[in-house]
């Protein structure tokens, strides 16, 4: 396969499991640091902190992963209710769905007698008529509606996944130095997650694994400085 053959193959971004595991990725990792740091800013004690991370880590991931399963199964359901209406009508009223996929690819610039035959011979398959009628008045692929539990069950590991990155210090050592490691590893997996993402949707590794790393930064300095100021003595 030639360089050109390679740049023009498509991936599968429809069923919504990449997209569920980059944002649940992204998302564990931005939300936990900025919470546990938040806590380590009030400078509450190492245990206090830690059970922060970890609690951040399960009800965030339970979070995501239910939140995703209901939003792509509403999702699924709606786009399957649709096409069912389609698919009865392509049975009841044959004639009538032949006009509106003619005149929808004229619409789209077909010459007419191009468009009607077209649409009379894509009526002679059902299944044809229905994925064509599907995509081009729903912009829906009848093949690929999703699936909720893969898109749960990505949004639920890579969100853990993400959490237990700046957890880790506070796992394992009590040296007094955590917030230092856990910055230093939430930013190489900042800058990794970005880098991801940048070749993934070939807009830049570069540039994606900055944007990553100042938006991880950026909200862990706010929630820290926040508990700095307020401290666990001024909580009643």
């Amino acid at each position: 396969m030639n360089a050109k053959a390679q740049d023009e193959h498509h991936r599968q971004l429809s069923d919504g499991g990449f997209r569920a595991s980059l944002f649940g990725l992204s998302d564990g990792l931005v939300t936990n640091i900025s919470l546990m740091l938040g806590f380590a800013g009030a400078n509450p004690g190492h245990s206090v902190v830690r059970l922060a991370g970890l609690a951040g880590l399960v009800a965030g991931a339970f979070s995501m992963g239910s939140g995703e399963y209901l939003s792509m199964r509403a999702q699924k359901e709606m786009f399957e209710y649709e096409i069912d209406v389609e698919r009865r009508a392509i049975a009841d009223y044959p004639a009538a769905e032949q006009k509106e996929l003619r005149d929808l690819f004229v619409a789209r610039g077909i010459e007419k007698d191009l468009a009607d035959r077209l649409s009379t011979d894509l009526m002679r398959d059902p299944d044809l008529a229905l994925r064509t009628h599907a995509r081009e008045e729903l912009g829906v692929d009848t093949a690929a509606t999703g699936s909720p539990w893969k898109a749960s069950s990505s949004s639920f590991l890579f969100f853990a996944l993400g959490a237990f990155v700046p957890l880790v210090p506070w796992l394992l050592t009590n040296s007094g130095n955590e917030i230092w490691w856990s910055l230093l590893l939430g930013g190489v997996a900042s800058l990794a997650v970005g880098g991801g993402v940048g070749w993934y949707t070939r807009r830049g590794v570069a540039k994606w694994a900055i944007r990553q790393l100042l938006v991880t930064a950026a909200s862990a300095a706010v929630t820290f400085g926040i508990g700095h100021l307020v401290g666990v003595g001024t909580v009643a």
